[in-house]
């Protein structure tokens, strides 16, 4: 009886300690899930939805970033317009009508590898996942650009990354994923190219479009109008880009109507495109959001610099650090190392080598600044080297460019995509580096960018473009890539 006694009396200890161990493991759950929200930031229902950017029907639980992002960035000085929010919500309900899984969908791949004129009721893009990860999201929203345009399915590749540890589904109720067993899906990289096609005997239902740093004139004879009207008419259509080409879209009268009505603000397209697409996943959001609560949440200014170095030999480079201090000071973003007290501000660096943090770190700890501010200096990692589809680096890498996107202000390195995703999430005109030439500190070592839209490194400068280049108030030339072109909002440049 005793035996029995005891047996019950520990099972039921058991039973109580087990419990308690569930209900600390779902504080800790929920406590990882809520991961620490600002506690003086509950912030309006249309806050959160970026003034009605993001559709209200995703479960917030499911992605963290969409619904918290708003909670550890400035409200946005620039509004979507209600034409663009209204085109969304229609794009939307076109994606649940012809996405994934649904029946237009399966008819639509059966119709695949035969020549027909019948574009049927669903047309798509697909996306390729090409370069590193900044070049990557540009391309991307510039694809997206032009399936709103074209009233577009867009589906991304997901064979060289898997997209589902980078970023959210963007669109409610359906998937941008192209399944594994698309029909073509081992010829995607060379499907129906567009140099091959005799467009006087046949429309093909599939095309390839090239859209890469080594492109060539043929291949930018897609941002013709007569070829537009051509490529209107089939179905699929396959994009090879690393490249922001939403600037030579802005030059094909066809889309230039539509495009005003969009963006009446016109540098606004990759800031608008990329909040409503880029959400990072509950993993990547935790880095985000555990970083800037450590070392960003108690600043009174912050400010982002991110560092590429383009040369041979890279890595540290004493020319470069001289530029980057140069920059900052006398741009008055960093105080001179010279003396009140004053305010504290943070510096995120990001770079894949540690010298440029720790040169910059070193500094004001071992001096007081002309100010009486206090610098305090953090880069979250150091990788060395690009490491393009290895998960934990490109994971990484999106933190990173999401926490330049939530300081105060930006010193990015003139060409890099990195700098451009930052700029562009974050509604900021960064303050860009000089390319450095004969390893010599540029002067002056840095510009403010006119505008925060990437730049087109490779546009169609010659041919059916070429006399608009010249002449359109809203698209010009890159002022860190003279062969490039960006938009700009011409009431605020000339």
């Amino acid at each position: 009886m005793k035996l029995r006694t005891l047996f019950f009396t520990c099972l039921l200890l058991l039973s109580l300690m087990l419990l308690s161990l569930f209900i600390i493991f779902n504080h800790q759950l929920l406590d990882a899930m809520t991961i620490n929200v600002p506690k003086d930031s509950q912030k309006p229902r249309e806050d959160k939805l970026l003034r009605g950017l993001l559709s209200e029907e995703f479960n917030e639980g499911s992605c963290l970033s969409r619904c918290q992002s708003s909670l550890y960035r400035k409200p946005s000085r620039y509004e979507p317009s209600q034409y663009l929010v209204s085109k969304l919500r229609s794009y939307e309900m076109l994606h649940k009508r012809c996405g994934p899984g649904t029946e237009a969908y399966k008819r639509a791949t059966e119709q695949l590898g035969h020549d027909s004129r019948s574009v049927g009721e669903c047309r798509y893009i697909v996306w390729i996942a090409v370069s590193g990860l900044g070049n990557r999201i540009i391309s991307l929203v510039s694809a997206f650009l032009y399936a709103l345009l074209t009233e577009r399915v867009l589906l991304v590749d997901q064979r060289s990354t898997d997209i589902t540890h980078l970023f959210c589904e963007p669109f409610p109720g359906t998937s941008w994923s192209l399944p594994l067993d698309f029909p073509l899906m081992g010829q995607l990289d060379s499907s129906r190219c567009y140099r091959a096609i005799n467009w006087t005997r046949n429309i093909p239902s599939h095309l390839s479009l090239y859209f890469m740093h080594d492109n060539e004139d043929h291949d930018k004879m897609f941002f013709c109008e007569r070829d537009q009207n051509l490529i209107r008419q089939v179905p699929w259509v396959v994009f090879n880009s690393n490249k922001y080409f939403a600037p030579s879209l802005w030059l094909i009268p066809s889309f230039q109507t539509e495009l005003i009505k969009l963006f009446p603000q016109k540098d606004t397209v990759f800031h608008h495109l990329g909040r409503y697409l880029v959400h990072p996943t509950n993993q990547v959001w935790g880095l985000i959001t555990r970083f800037y609560n450590a070392y960003l949440s108690r600043a009174d200014e912050t400010l982002g610099v991110q560092v590429r170095v383009y040369s041979n030999p890279d890595g540290y480079l004493e020319h470069v650090m001289n530029q980057i201090l140069s920059c900052t000071q006398r741009e008055k973003l960093l105080p001179q190392v010279a003396a009140t007290e004053s305010q504290l501000k943070a510096v995120l660096v990001t770079s894949l080598y540690p010298e440029y943090s720790e040169k910059l770190r070193a500094m004001y700890w071992e001096s007081p600044s002309s100010t009486g501010d206090m610098v305090q200096v953090y880069q979250p990692s150091q990788e060395m080297f690009q490491q393009t589809d290895e998960k934990l680096h490109d994971q990484k890498t999106l933190a990173e460019m999401y926490l330049l996107s939530l300081t105060d202000n930006l010193v990015t390195s003139g060409p890099s995509t990195f700098g451009y995703v930052a700029q562009g999430l974050g509604g900021l005109k960064a303050w860009m580096l000089y390319s450095p030439t004969n390893h010599s500190t540029p002067d002056p070592p840095c510009f403010k960018a006119v505008s925060m839209e990437p730049c087109f490194h490779r546009p169609p400068l010659y041919g059916c473009q070429a006399k608009a280049v010249n002449s359109t108030r809203f698209v010009r030339r890159c002022e860190e890539w003279t062969t490039g072109i960006k938009i700009v909002d011409s009431a605020h440049v000339f």
